[in-house]
């Protein structure tokens, strides 16, 4: 891994401080000075929205605020994966003006979000502000979700019940078709057995986790005939799973699993723990 020569050597000791930060509010204004506009404190990043589409944030994205002269202030963060600064202007409590300042440049996993979340903090955005969380907004529209609570662990792939709710093409993600929702559903058992259902048939089969890839063997099925929208996700599946090794990737409650060669994939739902 590399690291851009413009990153100060006490960017590695401000990240870090700023990781331990807690939430706070506004602190109150020294006689004299300004009163204090905006927020402040440690914040983990929930997810972004670009485009109408909604990016899952890495569990280590998070942004810390800290004051300084007027209404000035010190932004630093993590954008998932790579450390970063920019300074900051309220120009209300509605308003702050994001210029960035140095960046870590690291090869990292999850790349789409880190440049979606570097493009998007950046010049004015609108903040709207909630007890406990903050959306941060561009003027068209895309929003960074920020919360005070620290981010939710990601579910395990072993023992959880997975249900669908899209399918992937590419670079697109639609929901399941009308009268599928919440039928297909499976688990990867801890004995090396994946098994639940496609959308209307039952299955069962071997499974074996590498690292982050999933293999799946031979599908043992039950036999019914499959139309419409349960017909439509049975078949995405059963494609899937019998297509070769597949990666995955969780994200709190939500799990990815893709075809390396042709992009088509899924997402699932955590539904509940498998004892």
């Amino acid at each position: 891994m590399r690291t851009l020569p413009l990153v100060p050597a006490a960017l590695v000791a401000v990240l870090a401080l700023s990781a331990t930060a807690t939430a706070c509010g506004d602190d109150g204004a020294a006689p004299g000075t300004p009163p204090a506009r905006g927020f402040s404190g440690s914040w983990s990043v929930e997810s972004l929205t670009v485009d109408g589409k909604t990016l899952r944030a890495p569990a280590a994205a998070r942004l810390s605020v800290e004051r300084g002269k007027g209404y000035e202030a010190e932004a630093t963060g993590n954008y998932g994966c790579n450390g970063f600064t920019a300074a900051v202007i309220f120009d209300s409590a509605a308003v702050m003006t994001v210029s960035p300042g140095a960046h870590t440049d690291m090869a990292c996993p999850d790349l789409p979000f880190e440049t979606a979340f570097a493009r998007l903090f950046r010049g004015p955005l609108t903040v709207e502000q909630g007890q406990e969380k903050i959306t941060l907004k561009t003027s068209d529209g895309n929003t960074i979700a920020l919360s005070s609570k620290p981010p939710a662990p990601s579910a395990p792939l072993v023992a959880t019940q997975w249900t669908v709710d899209s399918l992937i093409k590419g670079e697109t993600a639609s929901s399941v078709p009308a009268g599928a929702e919440g039928r297909a559903r499976f688990t990867v058992a801890a004995d090396g057995n994946v098994s639940g259902n496609l959308g209307c048939n039952r299955f069962n089969a071997s499974a074996a986790v590498e690292g982050n890839r999933l293999t799946v063997g031979p599908l043992t099925t039950t036999r019914m005939a499959c139309e419409g929208g349960p017909g439509e996700v049975e078949r995405t599946l059963t494609e899937l799973f019998g297509g070769g090794p597949l990666d995955w990737k969780i994200q709190g409650d939500a799990l990815t699993l893709t075809a390396p060669g042709s992009g088509t994939g899924i997402t699932a739902k955590a539904a509940s723990a498998v004892e």
